[in-house]
């Protein structure tokens, strides 16, 4: 690519055009086009690509509407620049000519952002990274074909591009922390063998830590404070971070995996009333922003992000640029789709939510986005916030009620029974048959914001000091459990009973109806040394450790097991039942609970607050030339071991056992066939299928 190094060659050739948004390379030059409805003036800056020194500055000569703009020669790719914004004085939005601003629409930028007070406060353009122009046909659409997975086999793990990576032994020491370390043959190898099928990258855009953190010497690891949501972050770039994140999704494709990506269109890392000027609110501060008045009739940012503002996603321009984002991951850097965070901001209509809402319509009807994954983190901290269930279908959502009643429930809470096999069959009370397809529960028992599966069964309180906030973050209704014992031991009774914790959290989560989301390194029994909120430990606290001793090398194989049983079976996976007009087709001919002594269960079983042991048996339908599915899955969840009456079999057949969550290690499993009676371990899982005898 050609980089500008004598800038006295730039020079106005003409008033451009108002659209596209952005640095647009042409023949003659670059047009620039930038949204400002109530500017005075724009203007352009441009840079030294080596020094960031500033060279020029150039008004913008044209207006159309709400969008300055002008065409420029001497321009191509490579160039930096940026804008300064001429404003009226006085207001909530008034704003220093000295503040170097970034475009909106901005696909490269120069450098990671750091937030520095002093650099701020006087011309910012020395702590602000500059835009850099790219000619689109350098990065044009790959050949690669993305990988067809079907909703009800998609199994999605969770990971950081630096925490993936930045420990791997076999990653070169330059390209861990790196989109180009996680495109590395023995990372893709691991999550091949472990048998997910997506990955669901924390967020890639570009980000600032915040203030307060950095003033404490800490950073945001996590990459949930966005500044442009074109640019990838270029702290995980080596020499050019889009064209690397481009090729790792090329790999990850080539391997047969999905790639989503965690977006974050809820606030910018503006802040609100006091927060910095970098870029939204220099240009269209009253348009990109939830506003609101005080009791006092003071204006102040609507906060229903928790991080200081709200993006106004129904403003027709903010509506446009998050359509155009989502439309740019997708067509040009290539990946399969989006979880969204706190999304409940993105149906706000300005206030309210509404599944119906300007942005949700056109995103489920727009022809580069519709068929792409969707997946809802359905909450935010606003009124009205909470919308579990209430995402339109095809979209997939986050299910916190999952996650807290698992966890409940294999602690050994009272009264959670029935929730718990409500969860097991995909929340059908949330997410309703011949409304939502079964997969639409995205279950989980831990995600990044939480304890580590490995910490869920060694800590039963936070540990969050490091993040020195006096152990004030992070939830503190945990559902957790130590077993014994506050954090790591060498009792030998415990640690097994929290590897059998571990396994049975694990097998519950994979073999639930819904899409499993795992959380990364939750297979390698990753720990955050009960830390629940490290959003601001970027050190070993957070990056995966692929150091195994036996202990953990058996839970990944039992990780790696179960995911195979999953994806071998049709009903594990999908069940198709009779009394759900969603899909035409069935798989299930019916679906039998029983009490540990055989007989039925009835309402008032479900109801009894000591039950904690019980037993599901599916039946599957013959499909084609394919015997039918029939299994039975025992859950004990009791300090008690339980004897199990299998249901009844024909004279010539027995239940084979596939997994019995007692035992430490695959090896030990035996592989036995019973016909009738089974002990059940306290604290365990077990799954059999039915067999018949030959001969």
């Amino acid at each position: 690519m050609n980089e500008i190094r004598d800038t006295a060659l730039i020079v106005e050739s003409g008033m451009g055009k108002a659209y596209p948004l952005g640095a647009t390379v042409t023949q003659d030059g670059c047009n620039f086009a930038v949204y400002a409805p109530d500017a005075k003036a724009v203007v352009l800056c441009f840079f030294n690509s080596d020094t960031e020194e500033a060279v020029s500055e150039h008004p913008l000569p044209e207006k159309t509407g709400d969008v300055w703009h002008g065409r420029y020669s001497g321009v191509s790719a490579g160039q930096y620049y940026g804008y300064r914004v001429e404003r009226g004085e006085g207001g909530l939005h008034a704003v220093p000519t000295d503040k170097l601003l970034i475009d909106p629409y901005a696909k490269k930028i120069s450098r990671a952002i750091k937030w520095d007070a002093r650099q701020y406060k006087h011309d910012s353009q020395f702590m602000i990274p500059k835009c850099i122009v790219i000619d689109q046909n350098d990065y044009a659409p790959s050949h690669v074909s993305a990988p067809v997975i079907p909703k009800h086999k998609r199994v999605v793990y969770e990971a950081h591009i630096k925490g993936l990576t930045k420990l791997h032994p076999d990653v070169p020491k330059e390209h861990r922390g790196k989109f180009i370390g996680a495109a590395h043959p023995s990372v893709i190898k691991h999550l091949k063998a472990l048998g997910i099928t997506t990955v669901q990258f924390m967020p890639l855009c570009s980000f600032m830590p915040e203030p307060f953190i950095t003033e404490k010497g800490l950073t945001n690891y996590w990459g949930y404070n966005p500044v442009n949501f074109f640019a990838p972050e270029p702290r995980y770039g080596v020499s050019d971070a889009l064209a690397e994140l481009k090729s790792m999704v090329d790999a990850y494709h080539t391997a047969g995996l999905e790639v989503i990506v965690d977006v974050v269109f809820n606030h910018t890392a503006e802040a609100g009333n006091g927060g910095p000027i970098l870029s939204y609110k220099g240009f269209c501060p009253y348009q990109a922003y939830l506003l609101e008045q005080t009791k006092n009739g003071e204006l102040v940012y609507s906060n229903h992000s928790g991080c200081g503002n709200t993006v106004n996603t129904a403003q027709p321009f903010m509506m446009g640029l998050i359509l155009d984002a989502m439309r740019h991951w997708v067509s040009v850097i290539g990946v399969d789709g989006f979880r969204f965070d706190l999304a409940v901001c993105l149906g706000r209509e300005p206030q309210e939510y509404s599944k119906k809402s300007g942005l949700l319509r056109a995103i489920s009807s727009d022809p580069v986005l519709k068929e792409r994954v969707l997946l809802a983190e359905p909450w935010d901290i606003g009124p009205g916030g909470y919308q579990v269930g209430n995402f339109p279908s095809p979209w997939l959502e986050v299910n916190d009620k999952y996650r807290d009643t698992v966890r409940a429930f294999w602690r050994g809470d009272d009264g959670v029974t029935a929730d718990f096999a409500t969860r097991l069959m995909g929340s059908r009370d949330i997410f309703h048959k011949g409304h939502r397809h079964i997969s639409t529960s995205v279950n989980n028992v831990t995600y990044h914001d939480g304890f580590t599966l490995h910490d869920m069964v060694t800590y039963a309180e936070r540990h969050n000091l490091d993040n020195l906030e006096e152990n004030r973050d992070g939830h503190g209704h945990n559902l957790s459990a130590n077993y014994g014992i506050e954090g790591e031991t060498n009792d030998e009774q415990i640690l097994a009973m929290r590897e059998r914790q571990k396994r049975n959290l694990f097998a519950t989560l994979i073999f639930s109806q819904g899409t499993p989301h795992i959380l990364g390194g939750d297979e390698l029994s990753r720990t955050q040394n009960g830390n629940n909120n490290a959003y601001c430990q970027d050190n070993p606290i957070s990056w995966m450790n692929w150091e195994l001793n036996k202990r953990k090398q058996d839970f990944l194989s039992f990780c790696q097991y179960v995911i195979r049983l999953r994806q071998s079976s049709s009903l594990l996976s999908e069940l198709k039942l009779h009394d759900d007009t969603f899909t035409l087709s069935r798989n299930v001919k019916e679906i039998n609970w029983y009490k540990p002594d055989g007989s039925d269960k009835a309402s008032e079983d479900w109801n009894a607050h000591h039950n904690k042991a019980f037993g599901v048996e599916i039946k599957g339908c013959v499909t084609g030339d394919q015997k039918p599915e029939h299994w039975f899955l025992c859950v004990n969840a009791s300090e008690s071991d339980v004897r199990f009456h299998l249901p009844s079999v024909i004279p010539r057949g027995g239940w084979t056992m596939h997994l019995d969550t007692r035992y430490s290690s695959l090896e030990e499993q035996p592989s036995i066939c019973i016909q009738k009676v089974f002990l059940q371990a306290s604290k365990s899982l077990t799954l059999f299928s039915f067999s018949q005898f030959s001969g």
